[in-house]
């Protein structure tokens, strides 16, 4: 084909030279250019218009938007089908919901809880994954509920009682002074649905304690002669913890850290049930006749009368359960304490031990 040159300052003549020339490149170009079809419908008709355009293209007659509108088809239902599937791995039933975790105690091993008398009772409730619920404790009497703690308030009228939230989950119950009417039943509960329980059971034990002679035997009396040394052993048990916090006095006088007399001792030795403590007392004279207490705290006390004798050969008695022990020829024996230990013989056992 030969462009039209003669006249330079005609540019119409060399765009239209330039566009028969690049129309030459297509095959069939000479049968003319294919007006564009409409663009395909997405309905059952939609498959037979790309199906012609595909035709046109294989001819030669690509319409301008060709490439657009075969490949855009394609490429969405590629993706959607691609998202579908992995929407299908996530969620394998389509009516499955997503539901939050619910709260769960994190050890159930403090549902058991052992208190001394007069103690502080420490009821553990530790919760994980509360989010947005609250913790409760209740106090359970039969079927019968009584609320004691809603999250931190306190709604039981006996200051006793009272809420301790300990980071990061433990909701603590306390019990000061804790009494033998608070043990029971005691309940933690956390407002999900379904409701999570944790049921406590807390006791309330009393110690024992006894002062008893060589053998284990508790004793109410004991004589001594002047200058011996007085020796009392006390015996505390049933203590769910170990205390060393054990006193001894002489009426209302403290002897565990007494200077002012002198040959004083206390030894306490501390048992995995509860305690053994022995009070020593020096060179005995009248002055350390009386009432001795043996005590654990303000909880439990035992007593023993102590009497020193004068004399050289003054009669020794051990007053031991139902037996009294009597040494001593009966003539040295003191008006007095021979009276006292016939009647104590009558009462006890009814029989003189020579």
């Amino acid at each position: 084909m030969t462009c039209l040159t003669t006249s330079a300052s005609s540019p119409v003549i060399f765009v239209a030279c330039g566009f028969v020339s690049l129309l030459l490149l297509l095959p069939n170009a000479t049968e003319g250019i294919v007006k564009p079809p409409p663009p395909p419908s997405h309905n059952a008709g939609g498959q037979g218009a790309q199906q012609q355009q595909q035709q046109q293209a294989a001819n030669g007659n690509a319409p301008k938007s060709f490439w657009y509108d075969f490949t855009s088809p394609f490429t969405e239902s590629y993706d959607d089908q691609e998202a579908a599937e992995a929407n299908t791995e996530e969620s394998p039933g389509a009516e499955e919901v997503t539901t939050e975790p619910l709260p769960f105690f994190e050890d159930v091993d403090s549902s058991n809880v052992t208190a001394q008398l007069g103690s502080t009772a420490i009821l553990h409730c530790r919760v994980n994954d509360l989010r947005e619920k609250t913790v409760s404790w209740v106090r359970r009497h039969g079927e019968e509920l009584r609320l004691i703690t809603f999250g931190l308030h306190t709604y039981i009228s006996d200051s006793r009682f009272s809420l301790l939230f300990e980071a990061p989950n433990d909701w603590r119950l306390q019990i000061r002074y804790a009494s033998a009417r608070d043990q029971g039943h005691y309940e933690c509960q956390v407002s999900s649905h379904p409701p999570r329980v944790l049921q406590v059971l807390l006791t309330v034990v009393a110690p024992r304690v006894e002062i008893v002679d060589e053998r284990g035997v508790p004793m109410v009396d004991k004589f001594y002669k002047t200058g011996s040394t007085i020796e009392l052993k006390c015996v505390i048990s049933q203590v769910p913890h170990p205390s060393t916090y054990v006193t001894w006095k002489h009426g209302q006088r403290m002897l565990n850290y007494d200077t002012s007399r002198g040959g004083i001792s206390v030894k306490t030795d501390i048992l995995s049930s509860g305690a053994t403590s022995f009070l020593y007392i020096a060179n005995a004279n009248q002055h350390d006749s009386g009432n001795y207490t043996c005590a654990l705290t303000d909880v439990a006390d035992a007593t023993i009368s102590v009497h020193v004798l004068n004399g050289e050969s003054p009669a020794a008695m051990q007053h031991s359960g139902s037996r009294l022990l009597l040494a001593g020829p009966w003539p040295l024996w003191p008006l007095g304490l021979a009276t006292s230990a016939a009647a104590q013989l009558l009462v006890f056992n009814n029989r003189w031990i020579r």
